[in-house]
C-alpha cells in the first residue's frame, strides 16, 4: 500500500479575528486538520459557519470530533468554547496538535503565557508561532505608545526561547487590504482628500492578507524556518505612500487633494491622546514617516519569505489595487487596542 504523509494538525488561536481568519482558510485550503480556539461569547457565528462551508466541522468543548472526507483529505475544525485560563483543556488540546499559531489581538498578547505553559506541560509541539505578524519588533525602536505595545510581544518571544520551544517568528509587515482601506478609502466614491503622513516618501511593505495566510501556514510547516525569523518583504510590495496614491489615481481615474500631516503633528498627537488611542498614531508615525518596515538589515538567520518558495508569488500592490477596483478587496476593519 502506498504511504500517505500525514498532514500536521494546526491549532489557531484568534482564528475568528482579522488576520487569523485568513490563516484558518489557508490551513484548510492546504489540507491540514485545523483547530480553532474561540471564546464562548464569540461574536463571529457567521464566520464560523463560513469555515464550516469550506468543509470543516465545528465542535464544542466536549472535544468529540466529527470527521469527514473532503478533497481526499480529512479535515477537522474545532471551535473550543473555552477561555485561555481553562488550563486543563488547553493542555489536553495541545496533546492533539502538532503546530500552534497564535493570532490573538493586542489586548490578549500576554495571555500567550498561558498557551506557553500548556505547551510545556503537554510536551512536544513541532512549532509555535506567537502573535507577531506586523513589524519586526526585535529590530526597531518607535514612539513610546507603540514601543510598549511591541515590548509585550518581545516578552513572549524571549519566554519561548527560554523554554526552548521550537518557534518561527513572523513579520508580515502591513496588512495590504487593511491599510488600503485606511489610507485610500476606496469604498467612498465621494472621498476627495487623502491624508499623507510626513512627506509621503518613506518606504513601507504591504502584503495581501490572503498571501499572509498562505505563507504563514507554509512557514509553520517548513523545517528550514524552525527557530528563525521570517520576514515578508518581497521587492514588488515595497512602496511609498505617494506612489500608492498615484497608482490608485491612475487605476480609478480619480484625483485626490493631499493633506499632509507633519511628523511634529503626529508626535504631538501621540503624546496628547490617552491610551490606547495613542497607539494607532504611533504606528502611523513608525510605518509611514520613519519607514521601520524597510529600515533595517536582515540578521544571519532571518529569512525573506518569497525567496523560500519560488512556486508561490506574493500579490503585488498593483494587483491588490486592481482587486479593490473590482470591489472585491477586504472590507474596512478596526484593530482592537483595549
Amino acid at each position: 500500500m502506498e504511504k500517505i504523509d500525514r498532514k500536521n494538525k494546526i491549532l489557531i488561536f484568534g482564528g475568528s479575528g482579522y488576520i487569523g481568519s485568513y490563516m484558518v482558510k489557508a490551513s484548510l485550503k492546504l489540507g491540514h486538520p485545523t483547530y480553532v480556539f474561540s471564546r464562548p461569547n464569540s461574536s463571529k457565528p457567521d464566520l464560523l459557519n463560513h469555515f464550516h462551508s469550506l468543509g470543516a466541522i465545528i465542535v464544542n468543548v466536549s472535544l468529540s470530533l466529527t470527521l469527514f472526507l473532503s478533497h481526499s483529505l480529512i479535515l477537522e475544525l474545532m471551535c473550543l468554547q473555552g477561555m485561555l485560563d481553562e488550563h486543563e483543556k488547553l493542555v489536553s488540546l495541545m496533546k492533539k496538535v502538532d503546530i500552534v499559531i497564535s493570532a490573538v489581538a493586542y489586548p490578549q498578547v500576554l495571555d500567550q503565557f498561558k498557551i506557553l505553559e500548556a505547551i510545556k506541560i503537554a510536551g512536544y509541539i513541532k512549532r509555535f508561532l506567537p502573535s507577531d505578524f506586523g513589524v519586526e519588533e526585535d529590530k526597531i525602536r518607535v514612539l513610546p505608545p507603540f514601543e510598549a505595545f511591541l515590548d509585550k510581544k518581545r516578552r513572549i518571544r524571549r519566554a519561548i526561547e527560554e523554554a526552548q520551544i521550537p518557534y518561527t517568528f513572523v513579520s508580515a509587515n502591513c496588512f495590504g487590504g487593511y491599510f488600503i482601506n485606511y489610507l485610500l478609502h476606496p469604498s467612498d466614491p465621494n472621498k476627495e482628500e487623502i491624508t499623507v503622513y510626513g512627506d509621503g516618501q518613506a518606504k513601507f511593505v504591504m502584503n495581501y492578507e490572503d498571501d499572509i495566510g498562505l505563507y504563514t501556514i507554509k512557514v509553520a510547516n517548513d523545517p528550514r524556518t524552525c527557530n528563525r525569523t521570517v520576514i515578508y518583504r518581497p521587492s514588488t510590495n515595497v512602496i511609498t505612500q505617494l506612489e500608492l496614491i498615484s497608482l490608485w489615481e491612475k487605476k480609478s481615474g480619480r484625483n485626490f487633494k493631499k493633506i499632509h500631516a507633519s511628523e511634529e503633528e503626529i508626535v504631538a498627537l501621540s503624546k496628547r491622546l490617552p491610551a490606547p488611542d495613542n497607539i494607532p498614531v504611533a504606528i502611523l508615525h513608525s510605518v509611514f514617516i520613519k519607514g521601520v518596515t524597510t529600515g533595517y538589515d536582515f540578521a544571519e538567520k532571518d529569512v525573506e519569505a518569497s525567496s523560500f518558495y519560488p512556486d508561490m508569488k506574493f500579490t503585488t500592490v498593483d494587483e491588490l489595487l486592481h482587486i479593490f477596483l473590482k470591489h472585491d478587496g477586504p472590507k474596512p476593519a478596526l484593530v482592537a487596542f483595549q
